[in-house]
C-alpha cells in the first residue's frame, strides 16, 4: 500500500564486513573525536566559583513579594496554580485574623504555599496570571539538593525578607504599562494598608 505522505523508504539488509564486525573503525573514530576536544577551548565554567552572564529577564527561582509596608501580596486566589502547566504549585488559603493586617495585604492569604522545583518548567505563566503581582521569577539559580523533598519550596524559601534592604528587585521584569498601573492612585491594588484608617472605618461602622 502506498503511504499518503509518499516518504517511505526501501530498507535493505546489508551484511556487515569483517572490519565492521570488529567495531574497531567505529571505536577509533570515536576516540579521535574525543581526543580532538582536548586541544580545544573549554566551554564549561567552574560553577559556583565562576558564573556565566545571564539575561536580566532570566527565569530562575521564584519569589513571593511583599508590598511597601511589608505585607504579603499573595491572596491565595489559586490563579497561578491553575495557570501552571506542570501543576507544580499548591497552596492552602486561610483568613486573616485581627491584628495581622500588617502581615497580610488582604483578608485571605496563603497559609501554605509550595512549589515543586522538580516539576516546574520555569515558563513564567504563574507570574503572568497573578493579579496581585505577588509572584515573580528572578535571576537566581535553584541550588542543587540530594533529596527530592528538599526541592519542594515553601514560604520559608519563597517569601522575601521583611527588611527592605534585602528585598528582591524585580523591576526589570515589569513592563512600562505595569509600572504606570502601579502608580495610579485610583486603583485599590495600589493602596497600602493604613491601620489608622482601618480603626476609623470600624468606629464609623459601629
Amino acid at each position: 500500500m502506498q503511504s499518503l505522505t509518499n516518504r517511505s523508504k526501501q530498507v535493505s539488509k546489508k551484511e556487515m564486513t569483517f572490519m565492521e564486525k570488529l567495531y574497531l573503525p567505529a571505536i577509533l573514530g570515536g576516540m579521535r573525536i574525543t581526543l580532538s576536544h582536548l586541544f580545544k577551548k573549554k566551554v564549561t565554567v567552574s560553577y559556583p566559583e565562576q558564573k556565566r552572564p545571564i539575561s536580566e529577564v532570566y527565569r530562575g527561582q521564584h519569589v513571593l513579594k511583599r508590598d511597601e509596608s511589608g505585607a504579603e501580596r499573595c491572596t491565595a486566589c489559586g490563579l497561578c496554580s491553575v495557570a501552571c502547566p506542570a501543576e507544580a504549585i499548591t497552596m492552602t488559603a486561610a483568613e486573616r485574623k485581627k491584628g495581622e493586617e500588617g502581615l497580610y495585604r488582604e483578608e485571605k492569604y496563603a497559609a501554605v504555599y509550595e512549589i515543586n522545583m522538580l516539576r516546574c518548567i520555569f515558563c513564567g505563566l504563574c507570574e503572568e496570571a497573578c493579579p496581585k503581582e505577588a509572584i515573580f521569577l528572578t535571576d537566581r539559580i535553584v541550588p542543587t539538593e540530594f533529596e527530592r523533598g528538599d526541592f519542594v519550596y515553601g514560604k520559608d524559601k519563597l517569601v522575601e525578607p521583611m527588611d527592605k534592604n534585602l528585598r528582591v528587585d524585580v523591576s526589570v521584569r515589569q513592563t512600562k504599562g505595569v509600572l504606570e498601573f502601579k502608580q495610579h492612585p485610583q486603583y485599590a491594588h495600589n493602596k497600602l494598608w493604613d491601620p489608622n484608617k482601618a480603626i476609623k472605618s470600624k468606629k464609623s461602622a459601629h
